[in-house]
């Protein structure tokens, strides 16, 4: 793995941590790609029972880089879609610990995970609202199935934040951790998911996945192909706004 992306293996646990900080763990293209080959990597290898997901520097991940997107005026393919690193569950089960924002893109990569433990710092939302940035993430395919419609709706159409008492409460969050020990609580939910005999716990997982079958790969490729015309028009205005310091840390004051 790059130093964007950084791959570890505790047992039949591995970890893939989104280390970019400084852009509050937000993924550019380059490393939207590098977190699909670790995406891989892990699925293939058989010493692996569960995968935690995490970003670094006490921040989970920031969505897609504005800041890249305004200056270079670069195009982003959608992380669902058909083909990106999100378009499919992974083939193990997923926890991801979260500190801090989970917001944007990054929002949609924790609903990827089939569970998340979010610490007393995580915030989650659709900050890219305000920017015109449409969530081609798998986030308006998955959010419903896991907190219900009304709920979806009500984060997608106002973009504000959702803190750990509320996320607990519709199940957008599954454990809390004291703020610095999601990874730790996650860890220790891995190990112990990874005790029972593997073939029966994934063929209930599939099974799962499958009762909400209206088909979930159909409908993430249906969702990147509606954001194409907000991308073209929309996002390069928004993330230019955004790269000006609108909006960040979910303020929107200066807009």
């Amino acid at each position: 793995m790059t130093d964007a992306i950084l791959l570890q293996h505790d047992g039949p646990v591995a970890t893939i941590t989104i280390n970019r900080p400084r852009a509050r763990n937000a993924l550019d293209p380059a490393t939207a790609a590098e977190l699909g080959r670790a995406i891989a990597t892990v699925e293939a290898d058989d010493a692996v029972s569960v995968v935690l997901l995490t970003g670094a520097g006490g921040r989970f991940c920031a969505g897609a880089d504005l800041k890249q997107l305004a200056s270079e005026g670069a195009t982003y393919q959608a992380w669902a879609g058909a083909d990106g690193p999100l378009s499919r569950p992974c083939m193990k089960p997923v926890i991801a610990a979260v500190e801090g924002h989970a917001v944007a893109g990054g929002l949609g990569v924790a609903l990827w995970a089939d569970l998340r433990v979010a610490s007393e710092t995580a915030v989650f939302g659709v900050f890219c609202r305000r920017f015109g940035v449409p969530m081609s993430d798998g986030t308006p395919t998955r959010l419903p199935r896991l907190i219900g419609q009304s709920r979806a709706l009500d984060m997608m159409l106002t973009g504000r934040e959702v803190r750990i008492d509320e996320a607990l409460a519709m199940g957008l969050a599954d454990r809390r951790a004291e703020a610095g020990q999601a990874l730790k609580i996650a860890r220790e939910l891995a190990l112990g998911i990874a005790q029972h005999p593997p073939r029966a716990m994934l063929a209930d997982r599939a099974s799962v996945f499958a009762a909400f079958d209206g088909v979930e790969s159909e409908c993430l490729v249906a969702e990147a192909g509606r954001a194409e015309v907000a991308k073209q028009t929309e996002a390069q205005a928004g993330a230019s706004r955004f790269a000006e310091g609108i909006g960040r840390g979910g303020s929107f004051g200066g807009d």
